[in-house]
């Protein structure tokens, strides 16, 4: 073990599997004391197993490490506010949280229920903001604290039958920078990460098309815990003048995103008609449109 994370605690949700539980290793081997939260439920968010967040308890305690299981929900304010209860009562403070927990309810849009996008939002959008809103008072009691959250390039850029979670994950870039600006003179420093890696929940997408059989294999050569170094210099002291960003992993290459800002800008003394619009400023403006890419277009070369 190493202490770049000595004396710190950290909240690690979805951490019985995949990225989280990869996260949650690598925390405690850096001397972090970590909270595994996981619910244990299937991949659509149905049914619960506790003892998946205790395996990866005992896991870190073989080694020496210093860990406690959460089995309560993110997707409730009174549930995440026990997660975060349970690291300040337990080992006396929180330090580090990582908004990792999440599920899948893929469905084109004009197929999806109310309840498969309910269920998504609850979790990753409404989950993200609870556990760090739980948080808050406590970085600010502290005068520190991080937040690190997991966005996707689903969200960012885009995919087919994803409406739940491309919306959901696009939230959580705009909460990571909210918490980060209205944090930032507290000390507490929020980001964001778009991971690439193979895992359960990737796992679920279909292989029905040579085009979805490609992209599996491709994402099946990337490693969860590859995610993981990131996420604890985010955590870490190291990190201290990082805030606001979004990050990609993707094997062994870290990527910075651009966030929205203006590109080009038209102009028309007499104010703008729908007519002149049309003729004048959206062909101006259309060589800076946005294509309609999928995460998959814009990723077109094998990792590295």
């Amino acid at each position: 073990m190493t202490s770049l994370m000595a004396g710190k605690v950290v909240v690690v949700t979805g951490a019985g599997g995949g990225i989280g539980r990869d996260i949650a290793l690598a925390m405690a081997r850096d001397g972090a004391s970590v909270v595994i939260n996981d619910l244990g439920a299937s991949l659509s968010g149905e049914g619960a197993d506790q003892t998946t967040a205790h395996k990866v308890v005992a896991e870190i305690v073989a080694a020496g490490g210093s860990a406690i299981a959460s089995t309560e929900s993110v997707a409730s304010w009174e549930s995440a506010s026990r997660i975060i209860a349970t690291a300040v009562d337990t080992f006396g403070r929180i330090d580090v949280l990582v908004n990792n927990a999440g599920i899948l309810r893929d469905r084109f849009f004009f197929n999806m229920s109310v309840e498969e996008w309910q269920s998504v939002i609850d979790v990753h959008l409404h989950g993200s903001f609870f556990m760090s809103r739980a948080a808050a008072p406590h970085f600010r009691k502290q005068g520190s604290g991080a937040v690190v959250s997991m966005t996707s390039t689903s969200g960012l850029i885009g995919n087919f039958g994803q409406a739940n979670y491309m919306a959901a994950k696009l939230g959580i870039a705009g909460l990571s920078r909210s918490i980060a600006l209205d944090m930032a003179k507290f000390g507490v420093r929020s980001n964001c990460i778009a991971p690439f890696a193979w895992s359960r929940m990737i796992g679920a997408i279909p292989t029905d098309t040579p085009d979805q059989v490609e992209r599996v294999a491709r994402l099946k050569t990337m490693e969860s815990a590859k995610i993981a170094p990131l996420a604890v210099y985010l955590g870490s002291d190291l990190a201290a003048q990082v805030t606001g960003q979004i990050f990609g992993v993707r094997a062994n290459e870290i990527f910075l995103f651009s966030q929205p800002r203006p590109v080009r800008s038209v102009h028309d003394a007499r104010g703008w008609t729908p007519e002149r619009i049309a003729q004048h400023a959206m062909p101006a403006l259309q060589a800076q449109f946005t294509p309609l890419e999928r995460s998959q277009d814009v990723f077109c070369w094998d990792p590295v």
